[in-house]
């Protein structure tokens, strides 16, 4: 099995709801997101996904994010909380039917700071 990551990032606001310690206030982020792409075999030039496809389908479902409130976008609109974790796994299923056949998403980081991530793997 190969497989490759790559890394991205956003700036964007969010509140969680429900929270009593202060997250329950507006407050943003210097999101990272690593994502990782698994493969059984590679393509014809060697590759698990090309770094710029990647980066395109990683645009399609973070680019929205970026500069805005995480809690004014579907499915995080409703009930659905902004955490790390329901973050992760929302971006793993979202790259993860975008990526070509023969691909699959392997991980999801979510780092909100330098030392706290939550991770989503299937």
């Amino acid at each position: 099995m190969f497989t490759v990551c790559k890394e991205f990032s956003f700036s964007a606001a969010h509140a969680i709801r429900g929270h009593t310690r202060g997250c329950q206030n507006l407050h943003g982020h210097n999101y990272r997101v690593r994502l990782c792409v698994a493969s059984e075999r590679l393509d014809a030039l060697g590759m698990v996904i090309d770094f710029a496809d990647l980066k395109a389908i990683a645009q399609e479902v973070l680019g929205r994010f970026d500069h805005s409130v995480l809690n004014d976008h579907p499915p995080f609109d409703a009930e659905r909380n902004t955490t790390a974790e329901l973050l992760a796994e929302h971006v793993y299923r979202e790259v993860a039917a975008r990526l070509p056949a023969g691909r699959r998403m392997r991980r999801v980081e979510v780092w909100e700071t330098d030392t706290s991530a939550a991770i989503y793997e299937a």
